[in-house]
């Protein structure tokens, strides 16, 4: 669905479409970009080069590196340096939207809360109720 909004880069007014965030000025300019990025790639001695050289040699912005890599335009398979940053803890990943180590955090506080859930099921079914003192000043 086609919604007419200001581009984020120089706030002219474009349709937005879920293929297109920018106008087509703008476009147009990161399409070049684009090529410039591949063709600095392809060659032989570069295939290997980091994100940070890439900026430095290219003058392309990082996070448009890492919006090309996230969605598929530079693939990390050919060139094992490029990613983008995990969701939450900013990391260089190369595929899913958060890293490994993020995954498992996510993982072990979910089953830790199912646990204590699981445990206050338990007192509320069994009708106890358990009190705590506090130390009277």
């Amino acid at each position: 669905m086609s919604e007419v909004n200001n581009c984020p880069r120089c706030n002219a007014l474009f349709m937005q479409t879920r293929f297109r965030e920018v106008c087509e000025a703008c476009h147009k300019a990161e399409e070049t970009l684009f090529e410039t990025v591949i063709r600095f790639l392809k060659k032989r001695e570069n295939r290997a080069a980091s994100i940070a050289r890439v900026v430095d040699v290219t003058g392309v912005e990082e996070e448009l590196l890492h919006n090309w890599v996230r969605k598929g335009r530079i693939q990390s398979r050919q060139f094992p340096n490029m990613g983008y940053p995990c969701d939450r803890c900013g990391k260089i990943i190369h595929s899913a939207r958060i890293c490994e180590g993020c995954q498992t955090s996510l993982i072990q506080d979910l089953k830790q809360h199912e646990t204590d859930e699981q445990w206050k099921q338990s007192l509320k079914e069994s009708g106890h109720t358990y009190y705590t003192r506090r130390k009277e000043k």
